[in-house]
């Protein structure tokens, strides 16, 4: 055996309902950390809005104030915890609200936020503006990308990260939407495709569970970490609150796919370059600040 010492990242995600009061997500939330520091994880990720829960109808009575406290108390969980954390929650801004994805550092302190581009179904579209940059970021000096949920259908949003250098693809999920549409979901493998076989690098679904308060509605489940060829390394059933966990091999990851796109053929190479030099730029700007949104 060799004596080199692997380059590996072993991360978690959690499962949880997608239609429940912001006292409960963050009991969830306080439960999935601490079960994925125990097993010895360096990241655990969580599904979109996964503090404020993503039914309209009551999200949009949570104030500003009360989700920036709720976000606190997350970050005091992860602080301490040797866990870097991704969560999410849908925030009012300037009449409007985000749909953001907070990374926080095992300090408890936000290192980055993102929000989604790509909005999905009536109430998201109504009540939401979309994002305006596409993610680029690091943990632990591992460059990473990020997307949610509906994002994930459009691969240039984790393709041009990973000619850059992605070796990671975090996808907070919602899948939510009424029963007959979820079942079709499962069969046809519409709720979230694996990434890796279009860029060779890992990819992880944090995704919920569970039933809106009408019955109405229900959301997908099947959460899952795959490895960068899109093979399953780990992945949770269709109706269960729970945590997952796997192994990553941070070097097999290496973005072949994409990286060959960047190449050719020769006459989109300095189309492709122009866009990675312009992700790059917005990359690190803060949702609530960029001017953008106002065009």
């Amino acid at each position: 055996m060799s004596d080199k010492q692997a380059n590996v990242l072993q991360v978690s995600c959690a499962q949880m309902h997608w239609a429940r009061p912001v006292e409960r997500n963050l009991e969830m939330t306080g439960k999935f950390i601490k079960e994925a520091a125990a097993q010895g994880s360096r990241v655990v990720v969580f599904p979109e809005a996964s503090i404020t829960g993503y039914y309209f109808p009551y999200v949009i009575k949570i104030t500003r104030n009360e989700v920036i406290a709720a976000l606190d108390e997350v970050r005091q969980m992860v602080a301490g915890s040797g866990l870097w954390a991704i969560v999410g929650s849908i925030r009012e801004w300037k009449g409007k609200f985000l749909n953001l994805a907070h990374v926080i550092d095992p300090k408890g302190s936000i290192s980055y936020e993102y929000a989604k581009v790509q909005l999905a179904g009536k109430n998201e579209r109504e009540h939401c503006r979309p994002g305006n940059k596409v993610a680029f970021f690091q943990i632990d000096g591992i460059d990473c990308t990020m997307s949610i949920c509906r994002d994930g259908r459009h691969p240039e949003l984790f393709r041009i990260p990973a000619m850059m250098g992605a070796r990671i693809f975090f996808q907070p999920s919602c899948s939510s939407e009424n029963v007959e549409a979820v079942v079709w979901k499962r069969v046809s493998g519409r709720a979230q495709q694996a990434a890796g076989p279009k860029a060779f690098i890992h990819h992880l679904v944090a995704n919920t569970v569970g039933q809106s308060p009408d019955g109405k509605e229900t959301s997908s489940g099947e959460s899952f970490i795959r490895d960068c060829t899109g093979l399953p390394l780990a992945q949770a059933g269709y109706y269960e609150e729970t945590l997952i966990t796997a192994v990553l091999d941070l070097d097999k990851a290496n973005g072949y796919y994409a990286k060959q796109s960047a190449l050719y053929p020769e006459f989109l190479r300095e189309h492709w370059q122009k866009m990675m030099e312009a992700v790059r730029e917005r990359a690190n700007r803060d949702p609530e600040e960029d001017q953008d949104y106002m065009s």
